[in-house]
């Protein structure tokens, strides 16, 4: 297999937090979908301007995969509102990422502060657009992207949401790909303790991969970040969010796949919260239009190898939870005193 040079991710994290966030406007670059690869894929034209998108989260994620409960089940436990298998969210992007995972659904002109795809908005300007469509879900998703390299963003947008009292009618989501510390370093506690009080946030960050080859493969970064994913999600549990994960399977090889989830559950349980991985949502990666012409022979075979891998994932939560525990709707997974 013939990989990409490693990223590496602490030089260019901090060369893309100074390209996307201006600081003392407090201004974080969006991206602006007209023209992208990513928008052929949309199943509604972009709103907002351009700078926004409605986005179908849906549970089914096709025969022998886990549903995907998320950001479903916390925002309508949030909003309480009657169960549902699909929800329409707004989604905002951010325009850098210090990742570039081959099955992206974003361009990768999307991720690097290119300004062609990209203007600096405030949390004010964006409420603005958000407010000024005639239809607007109640779940606003800021992603990415990856939004916590300026996590301010999350912090500011809360705060305009609490300004124009809609903080308690509106569910605030944010997805997060566990490469950076940002959050605590560019946070005050304070700011933290806030937004993880919030009964209308909540979090999700996403495992790269079941080991460390895997997470090199699925990213272009170091594989001994692999290990940091966990040890960030136990911050953000121990922060007091109500933070859920996701989990993508992908990998250019099976060898001794069934061995390798089996530790990677145990580091979920051990290093994260024993309740952990039933708050967790594997992935199903599929074929997007900015991915068909930079897949390789290898991600093709990762495509099918997902398969495998998920099975075994299956497998192993059904060997350590019981029924009862495992039919529990994911918000019901308590891992701290949400």
């Amino acid at each position: 297999m013939d990989l990409l040079p490693v990223i590496d991710t602490g030089k260019f994290s901090a060369h893309l937090r100074r390209r996307g966030l201006r600081l003392d406007s407090r201004e974080v670059l969006i991206t602006k979908f007209n023209g992208s690869k990513e928008a052929k894929d949309f199943t509604l034209p972009p709103n907002c301007q351009g700078f926004g998108r409605i986005h179908h989260f849906r549970r089914f994620q096709g025969d022998n995969w886990p549903s995907n409960s998320l950001p479903i089940d916390p925002a309508l436990k949030a909003l309480q509102l009657p169960p549902r298998d699909m929800l329409l969210v707004q989604v905002f992007q951010n325009a850098i990422c210090s990742w570039r995972c081959w099955y992206c659904f974003v361009d990768f002109d999307l991720l690097s502060a290119n300004p062609r795809f990209s203007e600096f908005k405030t949390c004010e300007q964006i409420l603005d657009l958000y407010l000024a469509e005639p239809e607007r879900p109640l779940v606003i998703d800021l992603s990415g992207g990856q939004p916590d390299l300026v996590p301010e963003w999350g912090y500011w947008f809360y705060q305009e949401l609490i300004k124009r009292s809609l903080s308690d009618q509106v569910y605030l989501w944010t997805d997060d790909n566990l490469s950076n510390d940002y959050l605590w370093r560019f946070l005050k506690p304070e700011q933290i303790n806030e937004l993880a009080r919030s009964t209308h946030y909540g979090r999700v960050g996403c495992f790269k991969g079941y080991d460390p080859f895997s997470f090199r493969f699925n990213t272009k970064a170091a594989p001994e970040l692999f290990k940091q994913q966990f040890h960030l999600m136990r911050r953000l549990v121990d922060s007091g969010f109500d933070v859920f994960g996701y989990a993508t399977f992908t990998n250019s090889t099976d060898v001794d796949i069934r061995q390798h989830m089996r530790v990677f559950v145990d580091r979920l349980q051990e290093e994260v919260h024993e309740l952990f991985p039933l708050r967790t949502v594997p992935l199903r990666i599929t074929r997007f239009s900015p991915t068909k012409g930079r897949m390789t022979s290898d991600e093709e075979r990762a495509i099918e190898i997902q398969k495998v891998a998920v099975e075994a994932w299956t497998e192993e939560l059904e060997g350590r939870f019981t029924v009862d525990i495992r039919k529990r709707s994911i918000t019901e997974q308590r891992i701290n005193n949400r």
